[in-house]
């Protein structure tokens, strides 16, 4: 979870329950771990029936919100009232801003407002603030992903190898809900306490642990022009399960970090300059050597114009696997 998201769940742990909770933004995955979590704990088995009720944007309007909102709790100190999808009320959602400058003191209403967020000058906004708690779920950076995959295991009780994380990076994409569902997958099928593997990826996700971007990446930063091509010929004969946008995107990130080491004068401090785990500096060291700076930025200049004839300007219908022979042949000359 996000430090916010932890901090919030904490105060609930604590008894320290807001009326409202605001729950917007574009990652939908701390939203729905907060409402998940008021949603079984705020009340206890025997007073959800009466005093637990989950509304649907689509459903319901404003009113209809308030007028649930403002029940009184029946045999319980509170109600739960959780609106779930309520993006869907977004053209009337500051009509509630009468609601929110006077709560039900008993009810803690919980609004998950996903991919969407408030105007900040608008008067709901500082009225949620004001009242309740307002949460904003961003978007992880790719680069943060590998981090988020570690604690998410460590939490309980896994570890993973950072060529296992990336490789989950990397074929999973930044979906924090996607990840979660198959690392809980792995949770099922590893031993509790045992360490995730490439192995374990290759055998129970489906990703190559030896034809992947990552590995492919890591040859072509060791000039291992062999199994460079290797992995490329293997793209080629599954252009669908590695599209040339994730290959290109991912070499022109590495590429691009690549000219930030070498222009970093403490390689102490270039794992941080670069935001990359410590562990793969020696990756970058290595490419480096390779690849002097000025190589660098023709590459990266190769890699844009791959990129631009794989959306078929200049290059309509060429196939994938010609793109990429294109690029390594521009990288290796």
């Amino acid at each position: 979870m996000s430090a916010q998201a932890k901090e919030i769940v904490k105060n609930i742990k604590q008894g320290v329950i807001a009326p409202i909770y605001f729950l917007m933004g574009e990652e939908a995955f701390y939203i729905d771990a907060i409402s998940n979590y008021i949603e079984k704990t705020v009340l206890d088995e025997s007073e959800k029936g009466f005093n637990q009720m989950v509304l649907y944007g689509r459903d319901v309007t404003i009113d209809d919100i308030v007028s649930n909102a403002k029940r009184y709790p029946m045999m319980a100190q509170r109600q739960v009232v959780i609106v779930k999808e309520a993006q869907d009320l977004s053209r009337t959602i500051e009509n509630l801003v009468a609601y929110v400058e006077n709560p039900q003191p008993t009810t803690v209403l919980v609004i998950c407002y996903k991919y969407k967020k408030l105007d900040a000058r608008k008067k709901l906004s500082k009225a949620v603030k004001k009242a309740g708690v307002l949460f904003e779920s961003k978007k992880l950076y790719e680069n943060k992903i590998p981090d988020f995959i570690q604690a998410t295991l460590a939490s309980k009780g896994y570890t993973i190898t950072p060529k296992a994380s990336l490789m989950l990076t990397e074929f999973l994409g930044t979906d924090l809900g996607k990840i979660n569902n198959e690392l809980q997958k792995l949770q099922l099928i590893v031993k509790p306490g045992a360490q995730i593997t490439p192995e374990v990826v290759e055998q129970n996700i489906g990703i190559s642990k030896d034809f992947n971007n990552f590995e492919l990446q890591k040859a072509i930063g060791d000039r291992n022009v062999l199994k460079a091509y290797a992995i490329i010929q293997y793209f080629g004969q599954n252009p669908k399960n590695n599209p040339i946008v994730m290959t290109v995107s991912l070499l022109y990130g590495f590429f691009v970090k690549l000219l930030k080491y070498h222009a970093v004068s403490n390689k102490a401090n270039a794992a941080k300059v670069l935001g990359v785990n410590p562990y793969f500096i020696k990756d970058y060291q290595i490419a480096a050597r390779n690849y002097p700076m000025k190589k660098v930025s023709i590459i990266i200049s190769a890699i844009r114009d791959i990129d631009m004839k794989s959306k078929g300007v200049g290059a309509s219908n060429t196939p994938q696997a010609d793109l990429l022979k294109e690029l390594l042949v521009a990288i290796f000359n």
